[in-house]
Formats: structure tokens, sequence, C-alpha cells
């Protein structure tokens, strides 16, 4: 059986046209598209407002700023964010940007180390993404349960059930109506609440 990876999305911000060709050459684009090139750091501010992208790489320096300003407002989306700089400034430039989450790679680009970044990122991105599926699974899951007890408690005090019976109460609707226990409780909120 063949897994086909989803493609991903990558935004190219390069004041270098030059960095951004080399750039686009080392991108698979059987993986990686669309690929969105632009030329400064407030461009690509403003493309990021409508925008979202898997994998945003900055190369360092850029016309309108260095470029570590630029990663560290990517750090609150769900981009990976890959800044390459000047191999001079890169240990002070890594040790900044790796306590945000940003890789970073140094000129000149070795081809087989950025290939295995942007995997590194893709991976990364992909078993963020499942964890916060599951954490929004398990937030509704707990509100589920807080309103089916919510929903517990106003029978035991409206209608007197002792709490095995309420809790019996709410499955059988559910059952009967077709509902799930949280629309089920919501209803007996609404009835006896209001």
């Amino acid at each position: 059986m063949v897994l086909l990876r989803p493609q991903c999305s990558v935004l190219v911000v390069s004041s270098s046209e030059q960095g951004a060709d080399l750039i686009y050459k080392l991108l698979d684009v059987t993986k990686y598209s669309p690929v969105t090139t632009l030329k400064n750091a407030g461009e690509a501010r403003r493309r990021l407002i409508s925008s979202s992208f898997d994998i945003v790489i900055i190369n360092a320096p850029l016309s309108d700023e260095f470029g570590h300003e630029l990663a560290m407002s990517t750090v609150d989306s769900s981009s990976g964010t890959v800044l390459i700089v000047k191999n001079q400034v890169f240990d002070e430039i890594s040790n900044k940007m790796e306590k945000l989450g940003v890789l970073t790679l140094s000129k000149p680009l070795s081809a087989s180390l950025f290939r295995q970044s942007l995997s590194l990122i893709f991976a990364s991105r992909e078993r963020l993404k499942r964890a916060e599926k599951e954490n929004i699974d398990l937030r509704a899951k707990i509100e589920e349960i807080r309103v089916v007890n919510r929903a517990k408690c106003v029978l035991i005090a409206c209608l007197k059930m002792s709490e095995p019976e309420a809790h019996k109460y709410i499955e059988k609707q559910a059952m009967d109506t077709r509902m799930t226990k949280y629309k089920v409780a919501e209803n007996i909120l609404k009835t006896y609440e209001d």
C-alpha cells in the first residue's frame, strides 16, 4: 500500500532573486506546492494575515529587516519556519531562534540538509496537527461530560431522581430520540433552567 503525502504550501521570502531561485530549485514540487515567493518582510506579513502556509522559508538578510523579526512573528501561527542566515551569524541567531521553534540553517546551503530539514518540519507539523485535533476532541468530550452532569443535577433537584436514575434517564432519552446524550442534556437544561 502506497501512502500519499499531502502537499505542503510554502512561502519563500528572499530579497535576493538568486537565493529565491536556489531555494525553489531545492524544493521537490511534488511535495511542496504551491510555492509563493515574496521579496521582503512587509509583503510577507501582509500575505500571512490573509493566507496560511505550511512552511515559511526566510532567506536573510531581507531588504527591509534582517529576517529574524519576521521569523519570530510566524511562531504563533501553525507554520513551520526556516531562517537561512550567513555562516558568520549562524550561532548567535540560531541560539535565539531555536528557543522559539524556528529552524536556522547557514549559508551556503547543503541541498541534502535543506531537504532533510523540510522533511523534519513537515513531520513535526503533522504530529502537531494530530495533537491539536486530539486536544479539540478532548475539550469537546469534557464539555459534553460537564453538560450531562449539569443535566443530571437538574433532574436530581427538580424531579427528585437519584444519580443512577438521572444517568439512565438521559441514556434512554438519547437512544429513544436518536440524539446524543449532550443534546438530550442541553434540552433538559433548557426545560428546567429557564
